[in-house]
């Protein structure tokens, strides 16, 4: 991760960033309202406030942030430059996690914890969270937990889980949905030797079999 910038310079990188990546915009006005560069602008702030001491504030940013974007990044949390968060949906980012540059959010994605029941015996102050490296792309619905280090570059994709180490440039990918054909439809049958449920009329089952309603 590169040494973060001024403030001003840094929030002016993550808006050209939103405007590079996300097809559907037109240019910076209309990126201004863009849910995920809202959330991360609310972030640097209250992440500032957090490491002068101003805890209370920065979690006011910060829940503020939250009810109006549906992003939850705890102020604690590390961010680098030019992190882009697409859609921002239920993204939640826990208070030790580290983000490198230039990384990629999709929307649900969670960078949290193993649990309290594991975390509470950890050393006071020792790191709970995911460190992500440079370049790394999170799809959709991503979930990496515990203290574990994304090298630069990986890609975890769509609904994958992450519990252990990844090398630079890894992939992960969940496992695919299957897909079996549609069941087969039961033979109506035809006016001389009709299927159907016993108690169905003969009438019935002839207009059934004939297509007429």
């Amino acid at each position: 991760m590169s040494p973060q910038p001024g403030l001003l310079r840094t929030l002016s990188e993550d808006l050209a960033v939103v405007v590079a990546r996300d097809p559907s915009l037109t240019g910076r006005r209309e990126a201004l309202g863009h849910t995920g560069l809202s959330a991360l602008w609310a972030h640097r702030v209250a992440h500032r406030l957090y490491g002068r001491g101003l805890r209370t504030a920065a979690r006011t940013v910060a829940r503020v942030a939250r009810r109006r974007t549906g992003v939850e990044i705890h102020p604690g949390a590390v961010l680098g430059r030019r992190v882009f968060i697409d859609h921002g949906a239920s993204v939640v980012i826990g208070q030790t996690a580290v983000v490198g540059d230039d990384v990629t959010i999709y929307q649900q994605v969670t960078l949290g914890a193993v649990g309290w029941w594991t975390d509470n015996r950890r050393p006071p102050g020792a790191r709970r969270h995911p460190v992500v490296g440079n370049g790394v792309v999170l799809g959709a619905n991503a979930t990496v937990l515990g203290p574990v280090t994304v090298g630069d570059h990986a890609l975890i994709g769509a609904m994958a889980t992450v519990t252990e180490d990844l090398p630079p440039g890894a992939r992960v990918y969940a496992p695919r949905s299957v897909v079996r054909p549609a069941p087969g439809l039961r033979p109506v049958g035809d006016a001389t030797g009709l299927a159907g449920p016993p108690g169905i009329p003969d009438a019935v089952r002839i207009l059934a079999s004939a297509g007429s309603w």
